[in-house]
């Protein structure tokens, strides 16, 4: 038998996220770029092998750390077991640079150290709060966004990738936490000084020590805070100097980073920068100098946008170009041609309403009635062979309530077994209509679905839900529902789109639709 082919890019897993950029690779496990096809957005894969003795343990921690709402942590979408010999652990993606890249440059500004750290530190302790420790932390787990916002990834899964051990006891949960704090303070004196305590991480070199000690942060660069300064020895320094009490919770560093410099006012080393009113990230951030060859060999680049004044606003400029164009007569031919325009758009409103009532395709004054349903077949797009029991889909428009259109039975799971997203049946209405609502006759309970409607000039039965508007949504609904749909709805195509589908046996759930009724005007 043949080796398996590793995953490259522009596979395709669980029918649904096709792999673009490999990040990292790290510890046995593996971080993506990857493109989510249903809902057309980016996302972060993390995997493993599902032969790996961790990666039961590696799914258990991302599904433990879901307890934590903390926005500056990367949620999890998703959990998937053994799809392609890997588990996988679907995440929001960010688009960020990692701390480790901005401090391989150069150490941040006192300030902007400060308010990371900050962030850092309050983000943590809401996920100490449910029990749930990073233990890992270092400046490439720490995401910068251009906006400014503080990002962390790796929250209880880079813990899983060490090795097993045993069961933790109390004793060990307090000293994760205390590893974190300790994390909190090492990366607070590498955002100032670009090394990191006690050995080479991510990057950067190991921070300097003297007869065992650790050298403070004003002791390897010069013109950092004596507020930051004394906040890494009361985090790392055993004992701290000065008799000073050490910070053993991250609230109490993110409290104390918050109050930092406002009796001693922070040294910034870019006072250049400090009269800028952007809030963008890479303002405040040092201005990374392009190194090389001498000027002669490269064409001269740009000056760094941090030291340019900030670009005027749209309102700026079309305020500019008002000035100017109401200059001299210029200002008189203006508001001619405005007052133009203002006639030209009440005669054609006015156009508009007296022959509006003649071009819609739907009689709007009819009263409501049942609307003749043309065609039914049923609508499976995610399905291999496209099809879900099309035989039995006229039982749902028969009139007929003793049968019924079924789902094919699906186990593991009420959403259709994991497998896809969901199954319906396609209802063609034979022409534009307005629809203003449907009765939904189920067998058995709950079930959850959603409406789908297509535009008013469809020709052809959709075949996939690319192109469809989602109209209504039902969770849990009993055996009789009656949906009610926006005012002026027209379309052709109807979808009722089963989502979740009720228990018939142990470990078997199946969907039936035994009649559909619309109401609307032709």
């Amino acid at each position: 038998m043949s080796e398996r082919r590793p995953l490259a890019s522009g596979d395709v897993l669980a029918q649904r996220y096709e792999l673009q950029d490999l990040v990292t690779e790290k510890l046995g496990s593996s971080t993506w770029r990857a493109h989510d096809r249903v809902l057309s957005r980016n996302v972060g894969i993390e995997l493993i092998s599902s032969a790996d003795p961790r990666a039961d343990h590696f799914l258990s921690a991302a599904r433990e750390s879901t307890v934590v709402t903390d926005p500056r942590f990367l949620r999890v979408l998703d959990l998937i077991e053994d799809e392609q010999h890997h588990h996988l652990v679907i995440r929001e993606w960010a688009r960020a640079f990692p701390l480790d890249q901005l401090l391989a440059q150069s150490p941040l500004p006192n300030r902007r150290a400060a308010t990371v750290a900050a962030e850092v530190s309050e983000a943590l302790a809401s996920a100490h709060e449910y029990g749930v420790y990073h233990r890992r932390l270092s400046p490439h787990q720490v995401l910068l966004k251009q906006s400014g916002a503080v990002r962390i990834v790796g929250l209880g899964v880079s813990t899983a990738l060490s090795p097993l051990g045993r069961q933790d006891s109390l004793t060990d949960l307090q000293g994760y936490e205390q590893l974190d704090v300790q994390a909190i303070g090492k990366l607070l004196y590498a955002c100032v000084t670009s090394r990191w305590p006690g050995a080479h991480v991510d990057g950067l070199r190991a921070a300097p020590s003297e007869h065992g000690r650790l050298l403070r942060p004003r002791q390897v660069r010069a013109g950092v805070s004596r507020d930051i300064d004394t906040i890494c020895d009361r985090i790392l320094g055993t004992p701290p100097r000065h008799h000073a009490p050490p910070l053993r919770k991250a609230t109490d560093v993110a409290r104390t980073l918050r109050l930092s410099g406002e009796d001693d006012e922070l040294t910034d080393d870019q006072p250049s920068l400090s009269g800028l009113s952007s809030p963008d990230l890479l303002r405040l951030d040092p201005v990374i100098v392009p190194g090389g060859p001498p000027p002669g060999l490269e064409p001269p680049r740009r000056r760094p946008k941090a030291y340019e004044p900030a670009p005027p606003t749209t309102l700026q400029r079309g305020k500019l170009r008002a000035r100017r164009a109401a200059k001299g007569d210029r200002g008189l031919v203006l508001l001619g041609l405005l007052g133009a325009l203002l006639i030209a758009s009440v005669l054609a409103f006015l156009v508009g309403r007296s022959t509006g009532g003649s071009t819609s395709p739907v009689d709007r004054t009819s009263p409501s009635r049942i609307l003749p349903v043309q065609r039914a077949a049923d609508f499976d797009p995610q399905g291999e062979d496209g099809s879900e029991n099309p035989v039995q889909v006229k039982l749902a428009i028969d009139g007929d309530m003793r049968t019924g259109w079924r789902t094919a039975t699906y186990f593991g799971s009420a959403e259709l077994g994991g497998l896809k997203d969901g199954v319906g049946i396609v209802l063609d209405l034979g022409g534009p209509r307005e629809v203003d609502s449907l009765r939904v006759r189920l067998g058995g309970r709950p079930t959850s679905f959603s409406i789908y409607a297509s535009s008013s000039s469809a020709s052809r039965t959709p075949t996939s839900l690319s192109g469809l508007r989602r109209v209504a949504v039902l969770n849990r609904a009993g055996t009789d529902s009656s949906v009610s749909l926006q005012s002026g709805l027209l379309t052709r195509y109807v979808v009722v789109w089963l989502r979740k589908v009720p228990r018939i046996d142990a470990d078997g759930f199946r969907g039936e639709i035994r009649e559909i009724v619309v109401r609307g005007r032709s």
